[in-house]
């Protein structure tokens, strides 16, 4: 099947908690960990259907690939127009076929609506593939500075 024809059958709609068995799974498959109360808390604190704009992509009525996002709150200082990208997860037999730009390109929209005028994501340094995912959807270097303590 062609990125295009795959890409037809796409649905994408707002994520639910119903999806949290199909997101623990991704997860899995992605990372080889089952952490359903970690994704459990994660939905409940998105949970807002005012600031959540998290997205599910369907293929024949089944979640193949997830974007969670939020509106800033005027956390630390960071003005409501602020977007967050915090977690976007693709089953390995659908990456590199478009899924994940698909995602992005419908929450962009969302925060659009929203009156964001920027978004933000963290991504580890090493994760090459994600940083020149997020680098082709037209993200740069921000103006914020990661800091770190570690406990010892």
């Amino acid at each position: 099947m062609s990125k295009e024809d795959l890409l037809k059958g796409v649905t994408i709609r707002k994520l639910k908690s119903d999806d949290l068995d199909a997101i623990v799974e991704i997860d899995y498959l992605v990372l080889g960990n089952k952490r359903p109360s970690y994704w459990q808390q994660k939905i409940e604190d998105m949970g807002d259907e005012e600031l959540s704009k998290s997205l599910v992509a369907e293929v024949d009525g089944k979640v193949e690939g997830f974007i969670m996002g939020t509106v800033s709150g005027w956390e630390f200082g960071i003005p409501n127009t602020i977007g967050w990208i915090d977690t976007i997860g693709i089953k390995p037999a659908y990456q590199k076929q478009g899924m994940a730009t698909l995602l992005f390109k419908s929450i962009l929209q969302e925060f659009k609506n929203k009156g964001v005028e920027n978004i933000y994501t963290l991504v580890q340094w090493e994760d090459w593939d994600l940083m020149c995912f997020f680098k082709a959807m037209g993200f740069d270097r921000g103006q914020m500075i990661n800091l770190e303590y570690k406990i010892t």
